[in-house]
C-alpha cells in the first residue's frame, strides 16, 4: 500500500469517526427533543381533556354516561382517551382504539396514589403509544383514572428519515473527502516522488554530479531534499576517494611488482651461476655470493617499507604518548654520526619545553628517513643541520642541507611512492622513504613540508601540535 493511499485512508477514517460522533450526538439529541416534545403535547392534551370533561357525544345530545360504553370516535385526532376506576377496572374506552385496551399495572396505580402523573411507552399491536395517567377530579363526577394515549408512529417515521439523511450525507461527504485527500496527498508527495526518481536515475547512471531540485519552503520535504543532496555530496567525495585509492593501489602494486622483480631476477641469475657445470671459479663464486647478500638485503628493506606503508594505509593506530624531543633528537644525531662519521651533521640546541604527543618509534623513523635522504642526495662536503623550535602551540623540526637542492618540476612528486630521480636510482633506493615519512607524520596529526632552491639546498620541516598533557594510550 502506497503512502498516498495510506494518508488518504487516514484522513477519511478520521473524518468518518468525527462524522459518526456528530451523527450520534445529533440523533440522540433529536430523539430526546422529540420525547420531551411528545410528553409536553400529551400532557397539554390531557389537561385540555380533563378541563372539558365530560366529553359530549358526537350528536351533542348530552354527556357520555359512565356505564363502560365506548368514547365517541374521532373526537381528538391521534389522541386516545380511556378511563378506569380507582381499582383499575376499565370504565370507558376510545372507539378509535379499535377494541384495544390501554394497559395498566399496579406500579402506575401506586404512583397515582402518591400524587404522581406517570408517563410510559406501551405497545399495542404493532404500534407504540405514549400513555399519560392522571386522576380525574370533577364536581358531581365519580373519581376516575384517565389514560390519554398518543401514537408514536410519527416519531419513528421522522427518526427513520433523519437517520437515512444523516447516513446519505455522511457517505457523500466521505466520498468527496476521499477524492480531495487523494489529490492533496499526491500534491504533497510529488517532491518525494521527484527525489525517488532522481535517486533511481543516479543509481542507474552512476552520475553523482546530479542533485535534487527543490524550490519549495524549508519544511520536512525541503529538509529531506537538502539532506539527500548532502548525502550525494558525501557519496561523490567517497566515490572519488575510492577511485583514487584504487588507482593508487593499482599503481602501487605495479611499482611494487617492478621493484621486487629486479632483486628476484638478480637472485635467480646468481643461483643459475652457482649451479653451472663446470662450476665457476672461487673468485667469481665469492662475488656472486656477495651480490646475492646485497640483493637480499635490498629485498628485505623493500619488503619492510611495503609493510610499513600497508599498515599506514590500513589506518592502524599508533601509540599516543607524550614525547620529550631533546633526548630523542640527541639519540638520533648520535646514531647517524656513528653511521656516517665523515659527514658534517649539526644539531642545534633543542628547547627543553619541546614536547609532542605521538609514537616515539614512528618519530624516530621519520627523522632517520629525512637524515638518510639528506646524506644520500648531498655531496660529502655538504652540511646537514637538525633544528627544533617551539612556535605558539606547534613544534617544528627541520632538516636542512646546503646541497644542490631539488628541481622545481620534481618537488610535487617527491612524496609519491616509488618516485626516484635518476641519481637516486643509481644509489639503490626504493623510492619509499619520503612516502613513509609523510604517512607516519600525518598519522600523528602532523604536517611535512619541503622548500628547496637549485644550488641553495633543501629544508624538510615537520610541524606537530604541542603536547598539552602527558598521556599514554
Amino acid at each position: 500500500m502506497s503512502i498516498r493511499l495510506r494518508l488518504t485512508l487516514i484522513y477519511t477514517a478520521i473524518l468518518a469517526l468525527l462524522l459518526l460522533v456528530i451523527n450520534v450526538m445529533l440523533y440522540v439529541g433529536q430523539t430526546q427533543a422529540m420525547v420531551r416534545g411528545d410528553q409536553f403535547v400529551i400532557k397539554a392534551e390531557a389537561s385540555r381533556i380533563m378541563k372539558a370533561w365530560p366529553i359530549p357525544p358526537p350528536s351533542g345530545g348530552g354527556q357520555i354516561p359512565p356505564d363502560g360504553g365506548p368514547m365517541p370516535p374521532e373526537r381528538f385526532r391521534e389522541i386516545y382517551v380511556q378511563t378506569r376506576s380507582l381499582d383499575g377496572e376499565v370504565v370507558q374506552t376510545d372507539a378509535n382504539l379499535g377494541g384495544l385496551i390501554l394497559p395498566f399495572n399496579r406500579k402506575v396505580l401506586l404512583a397515582l396514589q402518591q400524587g404522581e402523573r406517570p408517563v410510559e411507552t406501551v405497545t399495542l399491536g404493532s404500534e407504540d403509544f405514549l400513555v399519560y395517567h392522571d386522576l380525574l377530579r370533577k364536581p358531581d363526577t365519580p373519581r376516575l383514572i384517565i389514560q390519554v394515549a398518543m401514537p408514536l408512529s410519527h416519531r419513528a417515521r421522522f427518526l427513520t428519515t433523519f437517520r437515512t439523511t444523516l447516513l446519505a450525507a455522511s457517505a457523500i461527504i466521505l466520498g468527496g473527502v476521499f477524492g480531495v485527500s487523494w489529490v492533496l496527498a499526491g500534491l504533497a508527495l510529488r517532491p518525494i516522488h521527484r527525489i525517488t526518481q532522481t535517486a533511481q536515475e543516479i543509481g542507474a547512471q552512476r552520475d553523482f554530479n546530479r542533485r535534487v531540485d527543490h524550490a519549495g519552503p524549508n519544511d520536512e520535504i525541503g529538509q529531506l531534499a537538502t539532506t539527500f543532496n548532502g548525502m550525494l555530496n558525501e557519496l561523490q567525495d567517497a566515490y572519488v576517494q575510492v577511485e583514487q585509492s584504487l588507482q593508487n593501489q593499482q599503481r602501487f602494486v605495479a611499482d611494487a611488482s617492478h621493484e621486487l622483480r629486479t632483486p628476484l631476477t638478480t637472485l635467480r641469475g646468481n643461483l643459475g651461476l652457482l649451479q653451472r657445470q663446470p662450476p665457476i671459479s672461487t673468485e667469481d663464486r665469492a662475488d656472486v655470493l656477495e651480490d646475492m647478500v646485497d640483493e637480499t638485503e635490498r629485498l628485505m628493506r623493500l619488503v619492510n617499507d611495503l609493510l610499513i606503508l600497508a599498515r599506514a594505509d590500513a589506518k592502524r593506530p599508533l601509540r599516543n604518548e607524550s614525547i620529550a624531543l631533546k633526548p630523542l633528537v640527541t639519540d638520533i644525531t648520535d646514531q647517524v654520526k656513528l653511521l656516517a662519521p665523515h659527514r658534517a651533521l649539526v644539531c642545534d640546541p633543542c628547547p627543553e619545553e619541546a614536547t609532542i604527543t605521538g609514537d616515539e618509534d614512528a618519530l624516530k623513523q621519520i627523522l632517520l628517513v629525512l637524515l638518510d635522504n639528506a646524506l644520500k642526495h648531498t655531496p660529502p662536503q655538504a652540511t646537514i643541520t637538525l633544528t627544533t623550535s617551539v612556535d605558539d602551540e606547534h613544534v617544528n623540526i627541520s632538516v636542512r642541507d646546503n646541497g644542490p637542492g631539488i628541481e622545481p618540476e620534481r618537488l610535487p612528486h617527491i612524496f609519491d611512492r616509488f618516485y626516484r630521480s635518476d641519481d637516486a636510482r643509481t644509489e639503490g633506493g626504493t623510492g619509499l622513504g619520503l612516502a613513509i615519512a609523510k604517512e607516519l607524520t600525518e598519522a600523528q596529526n602532523g604536517t611535512i613540508k619541503v622548500a628547496s632552491e637549485a644550488g641553495q639546498g633543501s629544508v624538510f620541516t615537520l610541524i606537530f601540535p604541542g603536547a598539552k598533557e602527558a598521556t599514554v594510550t
